[in-house]
């Protein structure tokens, strides 16, 4: 190599000063704007966007999911219905049979009260003793 060829390839420091400010410049002037850089120490590493991006769902499938959700929500809306007739149908036979009950204790006291001892009373009352004695 020739001092000329040195000379091509040989870079005023003054040329490298002016090089560096027109560098930041431009880099100040047009921001990358697709993805930012994260400088720490020597390494550089790239900062994604945050959070998922939507899921590309087929209209289709998205409605017949709902279908099929509804259908089971009525179901279990009719089953817990039946569920609660059942209950009420119960408990309306046990208040029949209390009421039922009720006036009989009744019939017995208003016999009581006239001195007469009801025969079903007394038969009650023996074979609630005998089961004691047993």
């Amino acid at each position: 190599m020739t001092h000329e060829d040195d000379s091509k390839y040989s870079i005023d420091a003054m040329d490298i000063d002016d090089n560096e400010d027109h560098d930041d410049s431009v880099r100040k002037r047009q921001p990358d704007l697709h993805h930012k850089k994260s400088t720490t120490g020597d390494k550089t590493r790239k900062v994604s966007k945050r959070g998922r991006r939507p899921a590309q769902i087929d209209q289709k499938q998205k409605l017949e999911r709902s279908r099929q959700s509804a259908r089971e929500c009525r179901a279990r809306k009719k089953q817990r219905y039946k569920y609660l007739d059942d209950m009420v149908a119960n408990k309306e036979r046990s208040i029949c049979t209390l009421r039922e009950e009720l006036e009989l204790y009744k019939k017995w006291c208003l016999s009581i009260d006239r001195g007469i001892i009801p025969a079903e009373l007394e038969n009650s009352l023996q074979s609630t003793s005998n089961q004691n004695n047993e």
